[in-house]
């Protein structure tokens, strides 16, 4: 099969019928095969009624039992999905399909293992979503040195092989890309796409999401960072912090010594506040080293620690 378009969504009634056909009609003769996965991420309105009406035998329905979120959507659907590439979009109208025959001639003829769409030209609120995406997005370029624009496009198209190779979970499905770079697919590229104005519904996502948008960022960079290496982050902090801790009492206490050798006035090392910021080093230098050995303990036990994609083997 050449082609397999992931769609996740929640409560998007109003729209999958028109999307359906919108994909048929910017599909027909600039694809071979192709199925449409929607997967229904617990949708409390008539969205699966409408996936079942739809059925056929290129377009599939996954039905989940509550609402678990965008990323466990895509796993489901990048778990099934058969096709040589892989696109995914949003239910809500927003994205266009007419991308996606150029989006396939990018990973087919210029070599490229993703590539993430760019909505340039949004219609969304400049002070809710567009200003705050552009200082996200501008973060995550810092963070993953992967320079896109709409790290979050919710229009992507991959490899088939770059999806079977990456989990997403949590909220990961923003970091695609950077989940697709740290298994060995550097080769990402972008290409500005459409971007239609919502008609039907309201967004699903509020100011919240920019927020845990950062702490998700952060998360992923110190797991793939220090994710099979804690002790080099905590040992090296904790060490540090151990030998600031010791060199000030060592100093205090050789300092109150050499002023009672010479008769000097001197005060008890116990009495400074200086010798208790020490102690207090001491004490957590060890705790983040000890962090540090049961960190890479649970490591070196962990299921996933020989995780690794292979590109060829002869």
């Amino acid at each position: 099969m050449d082609l397999s378009i992931i769609i996740p969504l929640y409560n998007e009634e109003e729209s999958l019928a028109e999307l359906r056909d919108h994909i048929g009609k910017a599909l027909s003769g600039a694809v071979g095969s192709y199925e449409i996965i929607f997967v229904d991420d617990g949708s409390t309105d008539a969205s699966w009624q409408k996936i079942e009406a739809m059925k056929a035998d290129n377009i599939h329905g996954i039905r989940f039992r509550r609402n678990w979120g965008k990323s466990a959507a895509l796993y489901c659907g990048f778990e099934a999905a058969q096709g040589d590439i892989v696109v995914t979009m949003d239910a809500d109208l927003q994205d266009d399909p007419a991308e996606i025959p150029e989006m396939m001639r990018m990973i087919r003829e210029e070599g490229y293992d993703l590539v993430s769409g760019w909505k340039k030209k949004r219609y969304d609120n400049a002070l809710t979503k567009n200003i705050p995406s552009k200082i996200y997005n501008w973060a995550a370029r810092k963070v993953t040195g992967i320079k896109l624009h709409d790290m979050n496009c919710g229009l992507k198209a991959y490899r088939k092989e770059v999806v079977k190779d990456i989990e997403v979970y949590g909220e990961m499905h923003r970091f695609i890309p950077y989940l697709a770079k740290n298994a060995g697919y550097n080769h990402i590229g972008e290409k500005v796409v459409k971007h239609q104005a919502r008609k039907y519904g309201t967004s699903k996502f509020g100011m919240e999401r920019f927020m845990n948008g950062f702490l998700d960022l952060m998360t992923i960079w110190f797991l793939q960072k220090f994710g099979r290496k804690p002790m080099h982050l905590f040992g090296v902090i904790g060490t540090l912090m151990f030998l600031a801790g010791f060199i000030c009492a060592v100093w205090l206490i050789v300092e109150k010594l050499i002023r009672q050798s010479r008769g000097l006035y001197f005060r008890q090392v116990a009495d400074q506040p200086l010798f208790y910021a020490a102690i207090v080093c001491l004490l957590i230098g060890v705790m983040l080293f000890l962090t540090g050995f049961i960190a890479e303990l649970i490591s070196r036990n962990s299921s996933g620690r020989n995780n690794y994609t292979v590109k060829e083997r002869f």
